[in-house]
């Protein structure tokens, strides 16, 4: 039976699949458009020098914000997640998100503190209203498709990888090579379009998505005790007490504003809590007293529930110091890409890199334009002023990047933007994709331990190959000129350690998790990934410290340690882990 409302989203077909889940697509691949251009951007201005048309700043101050901002943004879903269930709906939160997000980035383009740090929360509030409630309508518009699900979030998450393909390649050569407003701005354009696809277009999902009504929640109330009380749904309710409640307050408050601190105290040498031992002091008592109530907690419920949280936790605590190396990504490797390899190309090389960043940009977007010309041909009748929006926003795409590659075989010389190479883990990931999800179909699927020790294990390879690379660069040198293969060849294989590892983790929490605990638990996953972020911005901000008192390859020899012990705990604790999921493979 489907799902009341929803005959219109699935009475089209594109690719075989409901013309409406290409709205979700394109929505989010140009939302990702412009979280992924921005923050190939982000740190490259704050560190530039003021004539290259940066700020200046020194790479600690700018890699602890980085570390402050992509740490905020997957705390406010939490957020954004109960306001949408509760009162707004997921439509009206994910054009709230989507608006405010455009505020953020024409906001960072004005390039001043002022409105760099009011685009700042515009984007960090903006994704906490988007990013949860775009996949709870996929999983809404599918629930009684079941059998349709895994295709869905499939064409989902490749409208993921493209926007963020997208975004780094155009926002990141824009920034660089004409100047960073414009690349700032950019991001911001294509949110727009995005949100305005959207909201034309929304009707398409029937009264899915829509703000709870008074009849339904009254029928979520009134779904009887023994049902939610099951052991299938987790056995006994444990809720909060005042007390917990009062102790998650405290430990949210100090550890935001630690967050908040960091980077303040670091640019303005302006420390709330009057120096840095006392800093450290508030995150550690609020990490201490996090374990110590999530211990109590799960401790709280039936022996089957526990040991499956338990294991959720433990896996999330992994993935956490998987994001904090992997996160270096948009720092200290983009630094690393900028200051610290030859990218300028001649001859047969130059040659060879522009054909190669040809089919690399035309391919893809090619593919996706045929996407596009599908969904035009169900939906254009219908949803007019969506399809102008989108098609609009794609004849813009196209002018870009026939205007850029022109450009590029134009010049002799060519020079290859820092943040191109960040491009590199989304085309890795569309190429390999495929390839590991027919491994984690057949006989050869490994456990989920064997799968974390794998992941961490190319990761901290990838790491190796930057440590050997940077292995002739003299002690606390600021500039170097060494081969682009040594950063290609980290990204090949941190994109095999996040093929391992980043699927893996949601599905066990799908799998090991009551479903009335979901949306809890999914909270914790955030907040572990936003740990992990600022970790990964804290680890970066060494950079300069380590490298002149033991030179650039220690640093990047650390990243390759800890992953790599991690990788062997994880593969330890296996059989531990297995026994505490109870039957769950």
């Amino acid at each position: 039976m489907k799902q009341e409302g929803s005959n219109d989203f699935f009475s089209t077909n594109v690719l075989g699949h409901p013309a409406g889940l290409f709205t979700l697509f394109f929505t989010e691949m140009w939302e990702r458009f412009s979280y992924y251009g921005m923050r190939a951007l982000f740190v490259l201005f704050l560190t530039s020098a003021l004539i290259d048309g940066g700020w200046g700043w020194p790479r600690e101050h700018a890699l602890a914000l980085y570390g402050t901002y992509t740490s905020m943004v997957y705390l406010t879903p939490i957020l954004g997640g109960m306001l949408a269930d509760k009162y707004l709906g997921n439509r009206r939160a994910i054009i709230i998100g989507a608006s405010l997000m455009t505020l953020g980035h024409a906001s960072m383009a004005m390039e001043t503190h002022f409105f760099m740090y009011l685009g700042l929360l515009f984007l960090i509030f903006g994704n906490g209203f988007f990013k949860p409630n775009m996949t709870s309508m996929v999983a809404k518009l599918y629930k009684d498709h079941p059998e349709k699900k895994d295709g869905a979030y499939t064409i989902f998450y490749m409208g993921v990888n493209a926007g963020s393909f997208l975004g780094i390649l155009l926002c990141g050569y824009i920034g660089e090579k004409v100047g960073y407003s414009w690349g700032f701005g950019l991001a911001g354009v294509f949110m727009f379009f995005g949100m305005l696809q959207f909201y034309f277009s929304n009707a398409i999902f029937g009264e899915v998505g829509k703000p709870p009504t008074g009849e339904s929640k009254k029928s979520d109330a009134s779904a009887s005790i023994s049902d939610l009380t099951s052991e299938a749904n987790g056995g006994k309710l444990n809720p909060f007490s005042t007390l917990e409640l009062i102790w998650v307050a405290v430990i949210a408050i100090g550890a935001i504003t630690w967050v908040v601190n960091d980077p303040m105290s670091k640019v303005y040498s302006f420390n709330l809590f009057g120096n840095s031992q006392n800093s450290g002091m508030v995150i550690i008592t609020c990490v201490l007293l996090f374990l110590v109530l999530l211990i109590k907690r799960i401790s709280n419920y039936s022996p089957l529930t526990r040991d499956r949280l338990f294991a959720v936790f433990m896996i999330a605590f992994f993935y956490m110091l998987f994001w904090a190396a992997f996160e270096q990504a948009g720092g200290s490797m983009t630094i690393f890409a900028k200051d610290y390899m030859n990218r300028t190309l001649e001859g047969n090389g130059a040659l060879f890199f522009k054909i190669f960043n040809t089919a690399l940009t035309v391919i893809p977007l090619g593919i996706i334009t045929y996407v596009l010309i599908k969904l035009f041909q169900q939906t254009y009748k219908n949803y007019k002023y969506a399809n102008v929006s989108l098609g609009l926003s794609f004849t813009i795409i196209w002018c870009i990047v026939l205007w850029m590659l022109s450009k590029e075989f134009n010049n002799e010389k060519t020079e290859i933007a820092a943040t191109w190479f960040s491009i590199l883990n989304s085309f890795f990931i569309i190429a390999l994709g495929p390839l590991f999800s027919k491994i984690w179909e057949s006989k050869y699927n490994p456990s989920a331990s064997i799968k974390y020790g794998i992941g961490f294990l190319f990761l901290g390879i990838g790491f190796y190959i930057l440590s050997r690379g940077s292995a002739d660069i003299p002690m606390g040198a600021k500039v170097a000129s060494v081969s682009v293969l040594w950063l290609v060849g980290a990204y090949f294989f941190h994109t095999l350690g996040e093929l391992c590892i980043s699927p893996v983790g949601l599905s066990y929490v799908s799998k090991l998790v009551p479903e009335r605990m979901i949306a809890v638990t999914f909270g914790v996953w955030y907040l572990a990934i936003a740990i992990g972020n600022k970790l990964a911005g804290t680890m970066g901000s060494k950079i300069d410290q380590i490298s002149e008192q033991n030179g650039l390859s220690s640093f990047f020899l650390i990243f390759t340690i800890v992953p790599i012990i991690a990788g062997i705990v994880i593969v330890i604790l296996g059989p531990f882990i297995k026994k505490l999921m109870r039957g769950i493979h």
